[in-house]
C-alpha cells in the first residue's frame, strides 16, 4: 500500500522543494495543504480546518515568516494545527517540522518559543550527536527565534546560538531548512520586503550563488536525512 505525506504549507512561499523528491523516491504519495493562502500573507490570522491526520504516514508542518508564538495566530489557526499535531502523534502518525513547523511541534508539546539572541540566516555547519540521522551540513538557516525542547524530547543537534533538532517519540523537529533550493531561494529573496537577509548584510546574489553550488549536495544530505527518519524515527522511537 502507498504510503501518504501531507505537507502543511503554513506561509504560501515556504513548499517542500527538496523534500518532495526525497519523499517519492522513498515512495511516498504526496498532498498538500495551504493554511495561509497568499492573499492573506499581509493579515495572517484566520480560521483554518485542517485535515483529518489519520491515515496519514508522516505530517510535514514547513517553514513561515511570523512567530508561531504570535497571540493572534495561536488564537486561530496556529492554535489549531498545534491540536491536530497532537492528535496525529496519539495516532502514531510521524511529524517531520521544518524551521517554524520545528518550532510548532516543540510548543505543541510542552516546550517554548522565543526570540533567539541571533539571527542565523544562510548555510551552517551544526554540531550533531546523530550523524547517522542529522549530518553536520552545512544546512541552509533563516530564523530569528528558538525554541526549548518539549519534555521527554532529547535535543540532538545545535550551534551556538540555537538548538537545531530534536527527537520525540515518532516526532523529528528541525530548525534548519533542508528543503531550499535555488529556486525557492529566488521565491523567498524577491518575497523579503522587509530586507531581512540585506539588514543582516547578506546580499542577495551570493546568497543565491552559494545555494546553486550547495544544491547538488544538499540534495543528497536530504535523501541521507529522509531515509534515516523514515526508517528510524517514522517506524519506531529512535534511541537516543
Amino acid at each position: 500500500m502507498t504510503r501518504r505525506v501531507l505537507f502543511l504549507h503554513n506561509d504560501p512561499v515556504a513548499t517542500e522543494a527538496l523534500l518532495a523528491d526525497a519523499f517519492t523516491d522513498a515512495g511516498f504519495h504526496i498532498e498538500t495543504f495551504t493554511v495561509v493562502p497568499p492573499e492573506r500573507a499581509a493579515d495572517p490570522a484566520l480560521d483554518v480546518v485542517f485535515p483529518d491526520p489519520i491515515g496519514y504516514d508522516v505530517i510535514v508542518p514547513l517553514g513561515a515568516r511570523w512567530p508561531v508564538y504570535d497571540d493572534a495566530l495561536r488564537r486561530t489557526w496556529v492554535g489549531a494545527e498545534m491540536t491536530m499535531l497532537r492528535q496525529a502523534a496519539g495516532a502514531g502518525v510521524a511529524l517531520l517540522g521544518v524551521c517554524f513547523g520545528g518550532q510548532i511541534i516543540a510548543q505543541a508539546f510542552g516546550g517554548t518559543v522565543g526570540r533567539s539572541p541571533a539571527p542565523e540566516i544562510g548555510w551552517y555547519d551544526i554540531t550533531t550527536d546523530r550523524p547517522d540521522l542529522v549530518s553536520t551540513g552545512p544546512w541552509f538557516q533563516w530564523h530569528f527565534d528558538r525554541w526549548t525542547v518539549p519534555p521527554g524530547a532529547v535535543e540532538i543537534a545545535r550551534t551556538a546560538d540555537s538548538s537545531q533538532a530534536f527527537l520525540l517519540d515518532r516526532s523529528l523537529a528541525l530548525q534548519f531548512h533542508p528543503e531550499i533550493d535555488h529556486a525557492l531561494l529566488t521565491e523567498w529573496l524577491a518575497d523579503d520586503r522587509d530586507g531581512e537577509a540585506p539588514g543582516r548584510s547578506l546580499d542577495h546574489d551570493e546568497l543565491l550563488s552559494r545555494t546553486r553550488e550547495m544544491e547538488g549536495a544538499a540534495a543528497s544530505r536530504v535523501r541521507v536525512l529522509v531515509n534515516a527518519f523514515l526508517s528510524c524515527v517514522a517506524s519506531a522511537p529512535c534511541p537516543s
